[in-house]
């Protein structure tokens, strides 16, 4: 059983703590001196707060009354204390998503490798150019992938990073992306310091822990909200790029094939969304790997003749997002994970459709970086200060290794709305979400 498991409702518990609040509060306006009952309960104790501070009837406290309404405060003050977020009801922002919960690397970290001793880092200039709030350590030019996605579920406000997110904000959601992440926990160790997937996970019991306070410890309530949040995951990519093609680091290349360094991967990954479901998690988006054979970075380096682009990860990464659909198939036939509805996002899939249809979504340019240094701005990443090239609306690439803005806001739309299984399995995001 689930730490969210039982059979009551979610709120039961949290209801009789209401009505519990409600009846005294009805009980005890008959001691009002007014001789009047007022409209009680603990959605109207605003009103009555001011009824009794200003009201016409209760202009001066008498000795004799001040008994009644010191234990009119009391309830008062204990029906404040009891109130707890929305669990099962139509919350406030998102269409019903109340939180929005975002695990991946640089394609989605928000700032969260700021404090780290690391090279992945985007804390400067010209990272965040076009980002309303400028540099903040997203690995683009403005928004990214999750952002866009949290615009178009109806957050009015970006997920902030988990390094900056405590208390009742977490409520609405964190993101606990790290650039350089993989699932294996070495992944990345090459550019410094970061947050595997396995950290990421567990920060995220920390803020269920911390959540639980704001539930009264109810369970039942706390998981019913999660429940409706959205959780999203994209991982893998580094875990190709800066670990099993990167020889000159680590051995795993030599250790796995192709097929059994994908299937390692799967059964880590696995381990870790598992996890999350423990924690609460019930609406899941995992992304499958991009085409990271076609990325600057790659073709930079690749001295193939036959083709462009590096068939050799791409091959090998199509192995891992095979497994990572079977394994959406497995979690959604309600034998492995009760209650749980994943969504597949084919980002290989959508980026073959950008480059093949670049045109058609306004990139003129899909082959090298707006900004970085070497063949195809793809040898080194942004520089500091860096100029960026002036058409940035017209370009794939942000830099060696990650999309634009605009690139972000096609792909989002795409996978939160596009009727297409090939991009969005079983369904897209804004189904997911109104389930």
């Amino acid at each position: 059983m689930t730490p969210f498991g039982g059979n009551h409702s979610c709120a039961s518990r949290y209801s009789l703590a209401r009505g519990f609040c409600e009846v005294h509060l009805k009980v005890v306006g008959v001691f009002l001196a007014s001789g009047k009952r007022v409209g009680l309960g603990c959605e109207n104790s605003e009103r009555l707060w001011k009824r009794l501070l200003v009201g016409s009837k209760i202009e001066h406290i008498t000795m004799e009354r001040f008994e009644p309404l010191a234990m009119i405060a009391m309830i008062l003050t204990i029906c404040l204390c009891l109130s707890t977020p929305k669990a099962c009801s139509q919350a406030d922002q998102g269409g019903g998503v109340p939180g929005f919960f975002i695990f991946g690397d640089s394609l989605v970290d928000n700032g969260n490798n700021n404090g780290l001793l690391t090279l992945a880092r985007a804390n400067y200039r010209p990272y965040g150019v076009d980002f309303p709030q400028g540099t903040t350590g997203r690995f683009t030019n403005g928004r990214t992938f999750v952002d866009v996605l949290a615009q178009l579920l109806g957050f009015r406000t970006f997920i902030p990073p988990y390094t900056r997110t405590r208390g009742r904000a977490l409520l609405r959601g964190a993101n606990y992306a790290s650039g350089a992440a993989g699932i294996r926990d070495e992944t990345g160790n090459n550019l410094g310091g970061h947050v595997s997937m396995n950290n990421q996970v567990e920060n995220f019991g920390r803020t269920v822990e911390e959540m639980s306070r704001f539930f009264r410890g109810d369970t039942e309530a706390l998981g019913c909200y999660l429940s409706k949040c959205i959780f999203y995951s994209g991982m893998g990519s580094n875990d190709y790029l800066n670990n099993y093609f990167m020889t000159d680091f680590y051995n795993t290349k030599s250790q796995y094939t192709p097929q059994a360094y994908a299937s390692a991967l799967l059964e880590d990954y696995s381990r870790q969304l598992r996890q999350l479901y423990q924690f609460g998690a019930r609406k899941v988006v995992v992304t499958g790997v991009g085409m990271i054979g076609c990325i600057p970075y790659e073709l930079a380096r690749y001295q193939g003749n036959s083709s462009r682009c590096n068939e050799e990860i791409n091959s090998a990464i199509s192995l891992f997002n095979t497994g990572l659909r079977k394994l959406v198939d497995r979690f959604n036939s309600g034998r492995v994970l009760p209650g749980a509805k994943f969504v597949y996002l084919d980002t290989y899939k959508s980026n073959i459709d950008l480059i093949d249809n670049a045109s058609t979504y306004g990139f003129t340019v899909v082959d090298k970086g707006c900004c970085g240094v070497g063949k195809n701005n793809g040898q080194i990443t942004c520089l500091p200060l860096q100029q960026p090239c002036q058409d940035r609306r017209g370009y794939l690439f942000w830099d060696a290794f990650h999309p634009t803005q605009d690139a972000n806001i096609v792909l989002a739309k795409m996978a939160f709305s596009s009727p297409s299984r090939a991009y969005a399995y079983p369904i897209n995001i804004q189904q997911l979400a109104a389930l």
